[in-house]
């Protein structure tokens, strides 16, 4: 589909229903979570957001997060409903002696997308993913666009106002956090990657300056020996998608090259996804879903630039 065509139809707000959110607060919050996410949030004020992964031992990601300061101090994290239950009692059992207290507040606030006309542009800095403002009771986050489409996630408490905007589906939401190509964890893909699997050096979602949180060694040395054999991709199919169906190369049907991580339907027919496969089968050879009979996948441009260094 073409940025014009987007732009037709990505203008408006929905409700994003699948979304939960941990609150981390306390007289330790921001060190206690600096300390367990691939970001930095020892330095993280109230203009920024942060991209970030929940990892274990082995570097593989258990969770995704957008993590953000509220005015009041407490930490926010938003993930996917169906990952937090379990990652809160994982994050849980490294508090110990940290004065802080981890909820799932989820029943108390609402998160929503905004899309094209109906994001508010004055109020976050312009053009910049991971900027953060508060408005009023909402904390607005400016989000990486969709096919040049400017969007933003809104948090807020449940008895503030909605954005104001036509509404869009859920399911075009769907499509177009597919199309930023910004994958999001869910239990189908639970400890399948570590963030680079998913570009999330390049995106804002990793820092290597900062200190250790679990699977940093195995993140670093990945990073810094040029281990980094998969990579994140867009891709399209004219059958469905499904995240943890593998990816297969042509010309080799006992071993998958990869993965499907997030996928949706398409407006303009078919389906497009998030992919994560071997570097050198995206350069070489034809890409099936399922099996080396299955669909072919047509890769599509990322719409980000892979870091070479960092």
């Amino acid at each position: 589909m073409s940025d014009n065509a987007t732009l037709s139809i990505l203008n408006g707000v929905t409700k994003l229903s699948h979304l939960g959110l941990i609150q981390v607060e306390g007289e330790d919050a921001a060190k206690f979570i600096h300390g367990q996410l691939t970001h930095d949030f020892a330095l993280l004020g109230q203009d920024w957001a942060r991209l970030a992964a929940f990892c274990n031992a082995k570097g593989r990601m258990q969770a995704s997060f957008i993590g953000f300061k509220r005015p009041d101090g407490a930490i926010l994290l938003v993930c996917d409903r169906d990952v937090l239950v379990s990652t809160l009692k994982r994050l849980s059992t490294f508090v110990m002696r940290a004065k802080v207290h981890l909820t799932d507040a989820s029943e108390q606030f609402s998160v929503y997308g905004a899309a094209g006309s109906a994001i508010d542009s004055g109020a976050v800095r312009a053009g910049s993913a991971w900027a953060k403002a508060d408005i009023g009771a909402a904390s607005v986050i400016n989000l990486y666009p969709a096919d040049g489409v400017a969007r933003q996630l809104w948090v807020q408490p449940n008895e503030a106002t909605p954005p104001a905007g036509e509404s869009i589906s859920e399911a075009l939401w769907a499509w177009s956090e597919v199309r930023s190509g910004i994958a999001t964890i869910t239990p189908l893909v639970f400890e399948s990657f570590v963030p680079q699997m998913l570009n999330y050096e390049s995106v804002g979602g990793v820092s290597f300056k900062k200190g250790c949180y679990p699977g940093q060694e195995v993140v670093a040395r990945s990073q810094f020996r040029g281990t980094i054999k998969r990579r994140a991709f867009l891709v399209h199919s004219e059958v469905p998608l499904a995240p943890g169906v593998a990816v297969f190369a042509a010309s080799d049907p006992e071993q998958p090259a990869g993965m499907v991580v997030q996928a949706a339907a398409a407006p303009q027919g078919g389906f497009d996804a998030i992919i994560s496969v071997q570097v050198s089968a995206q350069q070489e050879d034809r890409l099936c879903a399922g099996s080396t009979d299955g669909s072919s996948l047509q890769l599509l441009p990322l719409p980000y630039p892979l870091l070479d260094d960092i």
